[in-house]
């Protein structure tokens, strides 16, 4: 049986900034900025208080937090802090998932450091981002990927929870349905009106029943109902694109109004690429109709980018070039792709010669 780490640093980006300024200690503030179509990065647990998140447009945290602090993020602080993360991860396991630049999976089955209670790796661990980096992390402890990453969530900040294999069913039974991986607002919705909201409600549901609701999702939601989650960890799993969709509470009829909802999918996107070090050389958009159906478009580009407002700018041309609106919309997605490192860019020079 797999013993499995899930590890999330606390509020990371901000927790970095105050670590490094310690005049920011104990304010709430938020990484980001505060601009008319800013969005915020993460948030302090000060400002988190206020109800200030990650993915929220600026002046909405600020209407929420007067006193809230914009903090310029600082992408290659936060790259070169992770590394050092990472090093330790590697301490102990070779078998390490990143997820983000501030979140892992650790397969500790077979540790290469320390005793063989996944338990007492994650406390080392734990201890040591502390007292190497001055920051604190989150750990979830069990036997599969999904209840790992469940775990590392319900004691944060600086908490750590373990799910035992005979713990396991009884713990997801109890466990609201909206925690579930892939069950976003709408799907919620589905499966209340459904009555279903626990796992226990999940479970007591036929596979043929929620396969014929949900697809290949009402697979995904029947396994990990009964505790059946093999995935691995794989060190070596790659990024093939990243993207980010809203769906809208009222219908939108215009590319203008489309337009206005984009510098927040951005962001979201850009802070992805940011959190894996990448660039993309390709964007897509995705539109979905009121009558459902989905339209999509991508273009390559002749240059790599990873900011937000480049995003906006190549999302922006592919929805008036290449999209001719024949319904209102009810969902707008964006997503990028051709992703590699920045290092790994080759800038061609010109020829001195021409033919």
């Amino acid at each position: 049986m797999r013993k499995i780490i899930h590890l999330d640093m606390d509020a990371f980006y901000a927790s970095v900034e105050q670590r490094d300024n310690p005049s920011l200690r104990g304010l709430p503030i938020a990484v980001g900025y505060n601009e008319a179509r800013g969005v915020v990065m993460t948030a302090s647990y000060e400002a988190r208080a206020f109800g200030v998140g990650s993915a929220m447009p600026s002046r909405m945290a600020l209407e929420r937090c007067p006193q809230l602090i914009f903090v310029k993020p600082r992408r290659e602080v936060y790259k070169a802090v992770s590394d050092e993360i990472r090093r330790i991860f590697f301490r102990y396991t070779d078998l390490v998932e990143p997820l983000a630049l501030d979140e892992a999976y650790l397969d500790v089955s077979e540790p290469k450091l320390g005793p063989k209670s996944a338990t007492l790796i994650a406390q080392s661990i734990k201890k040591e981002i502390a007292k190497d980096l001055g920051l604190s992390a989150s750990a979830g402890v069990a036997a599969s990927k999904f209840l790992a990453k469940i775990a590392s969530g319900i004691q944060k900040p600086n908490g750590l929870t373990v799910i035992k294999p005979e713990d396991a069913l009884a713990f997801i039974a109890q466990l609201p349905i909206e925690k579930f991986f892939g069950v976003g607002p709408k799907t919620t919705e589905r499966l209340h009106t459904l009555g279903i909201r626990t796992g226990m409600d999940l479970r007591q549901q036929s596979l043929e029943s929620l396969e014929r609701q949900f697809g290949k999702n009402g697979i995904v939601f029947w396994n990990m109902a009964h505790d059946r989650d093999d995935r691995p960890v794989e060190p070596d799993r790659e990024y093939k694109s990243i993207s980010a969709e809203t769906t809208f509470t009222v219908d939108l009829e215009t590319l203008d109004e489309l337009i206005l909802e984009l510098p927040p999918l951005a962001e979201h996107v850009a802070t992805s690429l940011g959190k894996e070090n990448l660039v993309a050389s390709g964007v897509s958009i995705k539109l979905k109709y009121s009558n459902h159906q989905v339209v999509s478009r991508q273009q390559s580009l002749a240059s790599a980018l990873c900011d937000t407002q480049e995003i906006v700018l190549e999302s922006e041309r592919l929805l008036r070039n290449r999209v001719r609106l024949e319904l209102p919309v009810r969902l707008l997605g964006i997503g990028v792709f051709k992703m590699t490192s920045p290092s790994e860019i080759v800038v061609e020079q010109p020829s001195l010669f021409r033919d």
